[in-house]
């Protein structure tokens, strides 16, 4: 019988450390294969993102978006993920898309910090305030009970929301003061042109790079990958297809060689030294939405077993 699972039912039951085990645990099996398809009515769009892993199953992730709904009210984005048995080709779970896009997207980069931040790390600075940010305040809160959180956003409202819905952050309107007390920077912004400045960024930080996703978008500088230890969750979602790298490898600021690791090579995922930059660029991949949305079913299951 196929399984629907509702945002209501999948969010309370999930744990973000969990999440990330499972999420280290799908890396260890073969790559898998992804292909995205895009269909366009102008404005509108159906994006269709699918994932096979090899003992894993697979997945498609469908995604409606309509920029002309906000102006009745409606959500802009809506969809779902149809998961698909390994063994048999069967449908067993539709699963809400907000449900697999939340724990993916900020999961994706639970998993990184985990491994190359710093265990102390008691000062957590969000950069942008909408729904991804308060996911993200949600992850690392699990990870990093102890730690204080700041957030900045352009504006001054929507960081005031924020705090209302995540209690105990603290609201910087200086950036740059901010970039520069944090143990960890984590950033989801839709800046084209980068907010966040390598001389700004000090020893021992972790930062963690979310928002860019287009060919033409940044959120930090060269001077920031020019002294960092760069990671990415795979080579195959960002290299080329995301401007936070693919500007800076065009133009020879970089080369791939110093992209350190993705996350088919999780054993590399590690500090060098307690005052070392790390950057990871989270990229996504129907690969992840995958490994996410059969984590989702197991977690359900196991609970009506």
């Amino acid at each position: 019988m196929t399984r629907m699972i509702s945002f209501e039912q999948g969010d309370p039951a999930l744990d973000w450390l969990a999440l990330t085990d499972a999420l280290a645990a799908g890396h260890n099996l073969p790559k898998g294969t992804v292909e995205d398809v895009f269909l366009y009515r102008d404005p509108d769009t159906l994006l269709n993102r699918s994932a096979w892993i090899d003992g894993l199953g697979l997945a498609i992730k469908c995604a409606t978006i309509f920029p002309t709904n906000r102006d009745r009210g409606a959500p802009m984005i809506n969809g779902a993920v149809n998961l698909f048995s390994d063994v048999d080709g069967g449908l067993e779970a539709i699963v809400d898309f907000h449900l697999v896009t939340k724990w993916k997207t900020a999961g994706d980069s639970l998993l990184a910090a985990r491994r190359l931040a710093r265990p102390d790390s008691k000062r957590i600075l969000i950069v942008g305030a909408g729904t991804v940010g308060r996911a993200l305040w949600s992850a690392y809160g699990a990870a990093f009970p102890d730690a204080e959180f700041t957030v900045w956003n352009r504006s001054p409202d929507g960081a005031q929301a924020f705090v209302k819905e995540c209690p105990g952050t603290k609201v910087s309107s200086d950036l740059e003061a901010a970039v520069k007390a944090a143990d960890i920077i984590t950033s989801a912004t839709m800046t084209t042109d980068p907010i966040l400045q390598g001389a700004w960024f000090q020893p021992g930080q972790h930062i963690d790079l979310i928002g860019a996703y287009r060919p033409d978008m940044r959120e930090v500088d060269d001077a920031t990958l020019l002294k960092s230890r760069l990671f990415v969750d795979s080579y195959d979602t960002t290299l080329g297809h995301i401007g936070e790298l693919k500007i800076p490898l065009a133009s020879g600021v970089i080369k791939a060689a110093d992209v350190v690791a993705d996350y088919y090579d999780l054993d590399a995922f590690k500090r060098g030294s307690d005052e070392e930059i790390t950057l990871f660029k989270n990229g996504g991949g129907a690969h992840l939405d995958l490994m996410t949305s059969r984590h989702i079913l197991d977690v359900i299951e196991g609970q009506t077993v």
